[in-house]
């Protein structure tokens, strides 16, 4: 073997000499390390504990957002109560007959039909007269009565509705 080596030798450039002897490979022992696996655990169980609170402030959050939600619809339900019942009271307020009856409890009179003055030919139209004060100056309203369907049944025993009217009109 001694007789090949040189062979070569002479045959390869000296710098290419070093690189060959450099390159000889020999068995190294294998050297058995572990990656710490403390720090591994640690990073799961951290990214674990971070998505369980996460999760428990997400729903916390929204049982606050819904008790909010719910305590809005309430107050716009009392709210929306409140403005019908204020429409209401409104409607009264402005009824005619209630007007009538404060005016006349000031003293005011429904006026008689009215009379027009040309300016233009100073011609009376209508005749102008006085306003009088009654007992309040108007007469009330009647409000008039929901007549009865004719055919409605009747059972027997009983008089229809239109038949009863009329025995009431007439005083029997």
């Amino acid at each position: 073997m001694s007789s090949t080596s040189p062979q070569r030798r002479t045959s390869l450039p000296r710098f290419a000499e070093a690189a060959v002897d450099r390159a000889r490979l020999s068995v190294v022992p294998r050297l058995r390390t572990r990656a710490p696996r403390i720090p591994f655990v640690t990073l799961v169980s951290l990214i674990l504990l971070a998505g369980v609170v996460g999760l428990l402030l997400f729903n916390t959050s929204m049982q606050q957002a819904s008790f909010t939600a719910s305590k809005l619809e309430d107050q716009a339900s009392s709210l929306s109560a409140r403005q019908e019942a204020l429409a209401m009271e409104l409607d009264q307020l402005r009824d005619p007959q209630r007007l009538a009856a404060q005016a006349c409890a000031l003293g005011m009179v429904v006026g008689p039909t009215a009379a027009f003055l040309d300016v233009e030919t100073g011609a009376l139209t209508g005749t102008p007269t006085a306003a009088v004060a009654g007992p309040c100056g108007f007469e009330p309203m009647v409000r008039p009565v929901r007549p009865v369907p004719e055919d409605v049944p009747v059972l027997p025993g009983q008089r229809s509705g239109a038949a009863q009217g009329r025995t009431q009109g007439s005083g029997r």
